[in-house]
C-alpha cells in the first residue's frame, strides 16, 4: 500500500539546474576554474553543494581546505539566490501536482539542496504547508547517492505519522537523476524517473519514467508496490 511520496526538489519540482549550473560557473569563474554545462550535468548534477565543490577540487587536482569549500558554498548559495529573483523556478504543473498528491498521501522532500533555497522557492509558491517532512543537505552527513537522505525522511514521515511504523517499502520516490534514483532505491523506495535533466535511457533503473510531474498519478504509483 502507497503510505506516502517523497519527491525529490531541483530538477522535479523546481526548474533550477540551469540556474544551478550559473551559480557553479559564476562562483568557479572568481577562482579561475572553467565549468561547462556539460561537465555539470554529466559529472556533478547528482551532489549536494559541498560534494560538487568536492568533487570539482578532486577532478581539477586543487587542494580546497575546508574553510575554501565552505566559502564556495557560501558564495554559490548568494549567487543562487540572486539568480531566482530574475526567474520563474517552478515546473509547470508542479504545484497542482504537489496538491494532488498530498490530498492523498502524505508527501515529503529528500533532495541535496540547501534547506533555505528549498522553502525559499516553496513558500512562494504557497506550497510549504503540504510537505510533512523537507529533508536537505544540511540534514544527513552524506548525501545523494547514498542512502541517507531517503533514510532520514522515511524517519521523520514515519514520526509525523499517527500510524504503525512507516517502511520504505511503503514509499515512492520522484527523481530527475540516476544518482537519486540509486539512493531512494538503496534506502528501499521505489523510484520513478521524470527525464527534465535527462532522457529515459538515463534513468534507466528507474520503476516507472514520466516526463513531468504533471503526468504524476497516485494510482500509478500505487500499482508500483503491487
Amino acid at each position: 500500500m502507497l503510505r506516502a511520496i517523497v519527491f525529490d526538489f531541483d530538477g522535479v519540482i523546481a526548474n533550477s539546474e540551469p540556474l544551478h549550473f550559473r551559480a557553479f560557473r559564476d562562483v568557479l569563474a572568481e577562482r579561475g576554474v572553467v565549468l561547462t554545462e556539460a561537465d555539470y550535468y554529466m559529472r556533478y548534477l547528482g551532489f549536494d553543494d559541498l560534494g560538487a565543490f568536492r568533487a570539482i577540487a578532486r577532478d581539477r587536482g586543487h587542494a580546497w581546505s575546508m574553510t575554501d569549500l565552505r566559502a564556495l558554498t557560501d558564495d554559490k548559495a548568494v549567487r543562487m539566490e540572486a539568480l531566482e529573483r530574475d526567474a520563474s523556478v517552478l515546473f509547470p504543473g508542479a504545484a497542482e501536482a504537489i496538491q494532488r498528491a498530498a490530498a492523498a498521501v502524505p508527501i515529503a522532500i529528500a533532495s541535496g539542496a540547501i534547506g533555505a533555497e528549498i522553502r525559499r522557492v516553496l513558500d512562494g509558491a504557497n506550497l510549504t504547508h503540504h510537505f510533512a517532512a523537507i529533508v536537505a543537505a544540511e540534514d544527513t552527513a552524506v548525501g545523494k547517492p547514498a542512502p541517507d537522505p531517503y533514510q532520514r525522511v522515511v524517519a521523520l514521515l514515519s514520526a509525523a505519522m499517527d500510524t504503525p511504523t512507516l517502511a520504505p517499502v511503503e514509499c515512492v520516490a520522484i527523481e530527475d537523476s540516476r544518482w537519486g534514483i540509486a539512493s531512494a532505491r538503496s534506502a528501499g523506495l521505489r523510484a520513478v524517473g521524470v527525464t527534465t535533466s535527462y532522457d529515459a535511457g538515463e534513468l534507466s533503473e528507474a520503476d516507472l519514467i514520466i516526463g513531468s510531474l504533471a503526468e504524476l498519478d497516485v494510482a500509478s504509483l500505487q500499482r508500483l508496490l503491487c
